[in-house]
C-alpha cells in the first residue's frame, strides 16, 4: 500500500501554507483577480501566498479576506485540521425521500469501507494513506446529514412564514 498523503479521490492533504497558495491560484480569474477584489498589489499578494516565501505573510485581516473570496476546501480543511475540527458551509440539500435514501447508501458505503480496514485495526497500525481516507468518509458523511437537516429547516420555515 501507497504511504502518500493523498487520495486521488478527494485531493492532497496540504499544509497551510501550501493550501493558501493553491487558493489563490485556483481562484476564479487567478491572484490577479484575487488582488483585485482584496483590493491588494498584486506582486505583494503574489509573495505573501507563495508557500516557500518566509518574509512576507498575510496579516489575519488579509488571511480572512482570501477565506471569504475563495472558499477554499483545501485552505479550510488545513485551517481546521490542526484543530481536529471540520467545517462545514451550510448548503441546504432538499429532504426528500431520495435525498435519505442517499444519505442512507452513503453511510451504508462508509460503514463497509471502514469495515474494510481491518488491516489498520487489526494490528494498531494505521497507514497515513487508511487515515486520510477515514477521514474523508467520516466528513463526508458528516457534511451529508447537515446538509438534509440544513434543507429540512430551511423547508419548515419557508412553510411556516410562506
Amino acid at each position: 500500500m501507497s504511504t502518500s498523503n493523498h487520495s486521488p479521490a478527494f485531493g492532497p492533504v496540504l499544509s497551510l501554507r501550501k493550501a493558501l497558495y493553491r487558493a489563490g491560484h485556483d481562484y476564479k480569474g487567478g491572484v490577479t483577480a484575487l488582488a483585485l477584489d482584496m483590493v491588494i498589489d498584486y506582486d505583494t499578494l503574489q509573495k505573501k501566498l507563495k508557500h516557500d516565501e518566509e518574509r512576507r505573510w498575510l496579516d489575519p485581516d488579509e488571511l480572512e479576506e482570501v477565506i471569504r473570496l475563495t472558499g477554499n476546501p483545501l485552505l479550510l480543511d488545513a485551517l481546521m485540521r490542526p484543530a481536529g475540527m471540520v467545517w462545514y458551509k451550510p448548503e441546504p440539500a432538499a429532504p426528500t425521500k431520495e435525498a435519505l435514501k442517499s444519505v442512507g447508501s452513503l453511510l451504508h458505503e462508509t460503514g463497509e469501507f471502514v469495515s474494510s480496514m481491518h488491516e489498520g485495526a487489526a494490528d494498531n497500525v494505521w497507514e497515513p494513506h487508511e487515515v486520510v481516507l477515514l477521514e474523508k468518509h467520516g466528513v463526508d458523511v458528516i457534511r451529508a446529514v447537515l446538509g438534509i437537516m440544513a434543507g429540512a429547516r430551511q423547508a419548515m420555515e419557508e412553510r411556516e412564514n410562506g
